[in-house]
């Protein structure tokens, strides 16, 4: 049976729904990137959004990929870093009452959290503090954390971190898993560009980027950027947002729709989205099938505020799922 390992930010989402856009623009967050903030800045947007509405869930890109693979039934682990506080407990117990294995260590900074400000249109822009999460490093890479999994999917947010991504890739190389990647954001794309394609090229079997992360990476748009990520993996995948994906497996490229939805908040449709295309590929499914489990899986999840699904929407993705592959 095959397993997988997720590598990322163990970040707490703090998820609010904004009145309009305006308070991007007081705050000075682009809107729908993804900033690093520190504890004073990430404080001050809690305050700005005092009068909002806020739900909690553990986040951060690989994490939410992880709980979708293990709500289809596949066995998973997690490392990551956290606080000895009490984020840092939602995060540890969401993990484990998910039937996910947590390799967590433990710092004395607060856990880390990611506050989701959540526009009308449904488009997330993200102010980050990583906190305990940003002090995982090539040290906490140990040899015993990679036994028994088959692949190792790992959030691009981490090539800022250079030794602890390299090291990762390396030992899970040296014991054989398929690798994977999400680009994260573009922005973390534009400023560790050479790094990241020499990181792809030598350690990196899928990699998943959106339009912006793709466009940052190759410089280019439609199939052309989806030829550029492919070269040196195995399998490339373009995830277009309402046109769907396309994907590129050596000399084959498929196109994949999306599922009819009402979008309400588009946090975690990309590592959703990643979740079920690996999942497929873990059954041996062929392209098509793996992108549209990934549409099933993102299409429901932005139906949502936040990454995470209730049980009954788990029950209509599994029968979803069942009857594609029957």
């Amino acid at each position: 049976m095959s397993s997988v390992l997720g590598l990322g930010n163990a970040l707490v989402d703090v998820l609010a729904r904004l009145e309009n856009d305006n308070l991007l623009e007081k705050l000075n967050l682009p809107k729908g990137s993804m900033q690093l903030v520190d504890g004073e800045a990430a404080n001050k947007v809690m305050e700005a959004t005092a009068h909002l509405k806020k739900d909690l869930a553990s986040g951060g890109s690989a994490a939410n990929t992880i709980h979708g693979l293990a709500n289809l039934g596949v066995k998973t682990g997690f490392i990551g870093k956290i606080g000895k506080d009490e984020l840092g407990q939602v995060f540890r117990n969401d993990m484990s009452s998910n039937n996910i294995t947590p390799h967590l260590s433990e710092s004395n900074a607060e856990s880390g959290r990611a506050i989701a400000l959540i526009s009308p249109d449904s488009e997330r822009t993200f102010a980050t503090c990583l906190g305990a999460a940003i002090e995982l490093s090539a040290d906490d890479m140990l040899d015993h954390l990679f036994e028994g999994y088959t692949y190792f999917h790992v959030e691009g947010y981490l090539v800022q971190n250079k030794p602890l991504i390299e090291k990762a890739y390396q030992i899970a190389k040296a014991k054989g898993l398929k690798t994977s990647i999400d680009l994260a954001s573009f922005n973390v794309v534009e400023d560790n560009l050479d790094f990241l394609k020499n990181l792809v090229e030598n350690y990196v079997d899928i990699i998943f980027a959106n339009e912006e992360e793709a466009k940052a990476y190759t410089g280019k748009e439609g199939e052309d950027a989806l030829n550029d990520l492919a070269k040196g993996t195995e399998v490339a995948v373009l995830k277009l947002g309402k046109e769907g994906s396309i994907i590129k497996r050596f000399d084959e490229v498929v196109k994949v729709g999306i599922i009819p939805v009402n979008s309400i908040d588009t946090t975690g449709a990309g590592d959703l989205y990643a979740a079920g295309f690996l999942y497929g590929l873990i059954q041996n499914l062929d392209l098509e099938k793996c992108g549209n489990i990934g549409s099933i899986l993102s299409g429901h999840v932005i139906e949502v505020v936040g990454p995470k699904m209730t049980e009954d929407t788990w029950a209509t993705i599994h029968q979803k799922v069942k009857e594609l592959l029957n």
